[in-house]
């Protein structure tokens, strides 16, 4: 229908017929009814397409899931309650008890902790490496095992730039397909399937959703990462599945096998569908995406620009800036921009980190990030709060560092705050 990912935004997913409705319809049932028993039964053998209860699938979820799919240049995607599931989705739908995957040690402290200590407990091994490593000490990483890599486009909250084709290049060399979070960049600055990554994820809670008022995940898949080719690899997806039918869901749907497998296999089974209305409330914020992501970088580019300046100000981290040691990254990667998230710290650790926050009058202390309204949080006093100054080190987060995401108020009256703030500390 479309070709530019601002138009997309708007028009796909949803396309109404003469008479329909101009917006997404919010189709909030559980179940859905058919006038013959085999008419169900055919959907229970994945032989025709359909709804018969909401754990799995919902039409509204996918309208909205099929207009992200568009936008990421996807082949299918799924919708999934938070972005937590759809990372944990989309290693559990390749790895099994006993495998092994990749991941880089900058991401998000939830995924770390989901991926270093709870799949541990099911038998699924992650190890971490710094993403500024050589191809040669990647390498080194991979076992028989290993199934998987794992990335963010943009890291939460140190917001460094992933080297996407470099990490493609090395997953593929070694017969595994690379998945990219893409929360923080979003398809507007970044498709990382043109880079050579394989599945994208996204915490659709955050930049896509812009507004704080529904959590819920997206996993899109690009259909290009041939399963069959190592089938010995991926038994999940190239040998039959006894919980349905014997199916092989690499043969049965082709490219969108993944997809396939991933909504009748772990949905079923996990049932961490996004509700309808949450869904709903995502496509709005969809709608306007594009503009807010400019608007977001526009200001963050200023913000930044003033931090620097500031003589109370111990450092900043934003790849926006021509001297930050991720800039190359980001001009190969996000040439219109990169987000309105940015690192740094006032001088004097945490204690004025703290003094600075309480200070604060437009820009709220919260949990969230990449919402319309300004707001930020110190993880060494938040999120990461349970661990000491070497073990955030370690997690590659600094003691001071504050995590400050930019909304599209105007810009000056979130410098105008953030110049209150510093004169009061």
């Amino acid at each position: 229908m479309s070709t530019s990912v601002e138009t997309k935004c708007i028009h796909e997913g949803w396309v109404p017929k003469n008479g329909e409705p101009r917006e997404v319809p919010i189709y909030q049932s559980t179940t859905f009814k058919y006038d013959t028993s085999e008419d169900m039964g055919k959907l229970f053998d994945l032989e025709a397409n359909g709804y018969f209860y909401t754990r799995l699938q919902n039409p509204t979820n996918d309208y909205v899931a099929a207009k992200i799919s568009a936008m990421e240049g996807g082949v299918g995607a799924m919708l999934t309650s938070s972005g937590q599931a759809a990372n944990f989705y989309a290693i559990f739908n390749i790895c099994e008890t006993g495998d092994h995957f990749l991941a880089s040690s900058s991401i998000y402290g939830g995924t770390f902790n989901l991926f270093g200590v709870t799949m541990k407990k099911m038998g699924i091994e992650c190890t971490f490496y710094d993403q500024n490593m050589s191809e040669e000490e990647i390498d080194k990483l991979f076992k028989p095992n290993t199934k998987v890599v794992f990335g963010e486009t943009i890291t939460n909250p140190t917001v460094n730039v992933y080297d996407i084709e470099k990490f493609a290049k090395i997953a593929h060399n070694h017969g595994v397909p690379l998945v990219i979070d893409n929360t923080f960049a979003t398809p507007i600055n970044c498709r990382p399937f043109e880079w050579g990554a394989d599945i994208v994820t996204h915490s659709t809670t955050k930049y896509m959703d812009g507004h704080g008022t529904g959590v819920g995940g997206c996993i899109v898949d690009s259909g290009n990462f041939d399963w069959l080719a190592q089938a010995e690899k991926f038994p999940g997806l190239t040998a039959p599945d006894e919980s349905y039918h014997g199916i092989t869901y690499a043969e049965k749907f082709g490219k969108m096998g993944y997809i396939m497998k991933a909504t009748a296999q772990l949905m079923r089974d996990f049932g961490s569908i996004q509700s309808p209305q949450n869904a709903f409330y995502l496509n709005l914020g969809l709608e306007s995406l594009a503009v807010r992501v400019e608007r977001h970088c526009s200001n963050a580019k200023k913000v930044a620009e003033y931090l620097k300046k500031q003589d109370k100000v111990a450092w900043i981290h934003y790849s926006d800036l021509e001297d930050d040691e991720y800039h190359d990254l980001a001009k190969k990667y996000l040439p219109k921009g990169s987000c309105g998230v940015l690192a740094f710290a006032v001088k004097g650790g945490r204690q004025k980190s703290i003094e600075f926050m309480d200070h604060l009058k437009l820009i709220s202390i919260v949990t969230h990030v990449a919402d319309a309204k300004t707001c930020l949080l110190h993880p060494a006093s938040h999120t990461h709060r349970q661990m000491s100054d070497e073990q955030l080190l370690e997690a590659g987060v600094a003691p001071d560092l504050i995590r400050l995401s930019v909304g599209i108020e105007a810009a000056e009256d979130i410098i105008a705050d953030i110049e209150q703030a510093l004169a009061q500390i």
